[in-house]
């Protein structure tokens, strides 16, 4: 079947079970052609099964799974047009680095030619930085070599689909940064979609173009990083994708005025009313304000600050406020001047912006 679809990847009412156990549950999701897209969520959310499925190492137990509009349900894997980069590597070691990245294009039917086969092999380790490399064996490799084998590996076939289970996870910081980097890159070249895997926040958020947020085997949120950290879907989105104070408040019966702990009152703007009764209210730790005074605009609470860790052009508080909790504030000291620091034990105000504020019933 010769398909005009613009989708690469797409899951139709998927379900997959393991005996009594529900891995997924009732899935729909569309990755559209040369995207890149992260699968985020705590360890048991379902997205490795996910991306398990799309590969064809499992088969879903309900639903549908299409690759170019294509279905895929009991294809095997080494009949699809995907390749995978695995958590932990599943390299050759009897193969050195050039013949691990082989493997794959000496397999093929109609059969390659040699000078073709190492041309692209020279060019694939090249793209992760592994020139120079070719006859290293593979146990002389660091752990972040190895894993950039395994990635020029999964590249050096040009799959439609390239799938990624945490494949930065044994690289040292730096080298992950430089790695994400070369990710973004390498996928706007070859333009084939990626699905990475990862429980890493900030790297989903740095190297995707859509992030797929999962819990208990359900999709939470799907959308641009943007939007999924500037407007969570729901409090499990916004306390799982980066940080987030929560503060108990009540949602008055007009659903326009939530009144906290403290007695403040803050504004609910009219496209957002809201149910009466108990909510959260939630807000990102750069949007919370802190000062020696009392603010002048929105809630004012009063606190005392109990730990500061200072991060060169920024710095964390936490702050204890009375009647509400702990809250993390994060403040770039080059507004307010290095001598405006506040130190474990002052007294200080905190507020927000009342559109910086998401707002949850319970």
């Amino acid at each position: 079947m010769t398909s005009a679809s613009s989708n690469d990847i797409e899951f139709r009412s998927v379900t997959k079970n393991y005996g009594s156990v529900t891995a997924v549950t009732d899935i729909d999701l569309i990755v559209p052609k040369g995207a890149f897209m992260a699968m985020l969520g705590p360890s048991g959310c379902g997205k490795t099964t996910c991306l398990r499925m799309i590969g064809g190492f499992e088969q879903p137990s309900e639903g549908t799974i299409l690759i170019d509009g294509r279905e895929m349900n009991g294809i095997p894997a080494y009949n699809r047009p995907v390749n995978m980069v695995f958590q932990h590597y599943a390299l050759f070691p009897h193969f050195n680095v050039e013949q691990n990245v082989a493997y794959g294009l000496r397999q093929m039917r109609p059969k390659i030619e040699k000078a073709e086969i190492w041309r692209r092999v020279a060019e694939a380790l090249a793209m992760v930085r592994l020139d120079g490399f070719a006859k290293r064996r593979i146990h002389e490799m660091s752990g972040g070599q190895q894993q950039r084998v395994a990635l020029a590996r999964a590249i050096v076939n040009r799959p439609s689909v390239l799938l990624l289970d945490e494949p930065l996870a044994a690289l040292d910081k730096k080298l992950r940064t430089a790695m994400q980097i070369e990710l973004q890159t390498l996928q706007r070249e070859l333009g084939i979609t990626f699905v990475l895997v990862t429980h890493d926040q900030e790297e989903a958020l740095s190297m995707a173009d859509f992030v797929c947020v999962m819990s208990a085997g359900r999709i939470r949120q799907l959308g641009s990083p943007k939007e999924v950290y500037d407007h969570p879907a729901d409090l499990f989105v916004a306390d799982f994708v980066g940080k987030t104070n929560r503060i108990e408040a009540v949602a008055e019966g007009d659903g326009m005025t939530v009144r906290l702990a403290n007695g403040n009152a803050l504004a609910v703007g009219r496209d957002k009313r809201i149910e009466p009764g108990k909510v959260t209210v939630a807000v990102r730790p750069e949007a919370m304000r802190l000062q020696r005074s009392p603010m002048a605009v929105g809630p004012s609470l009063e606190g005392t600050v109990t730990h500061r860790i200072f991060l060169g052009s920024s710095a964390e508080y936490a702050v204890s406020v009375r009647g509400i909790g702990e809250f993390l504030v994060t403040a770039d000291r080059h507004d307010a001047g290095a001598e405006e620091l506040a130190a474990p034990g002052d007294r200080v105000f905190l507020g927000f912006e009342p559109t910086a504020a998401h707002i949850f019933n319970l």
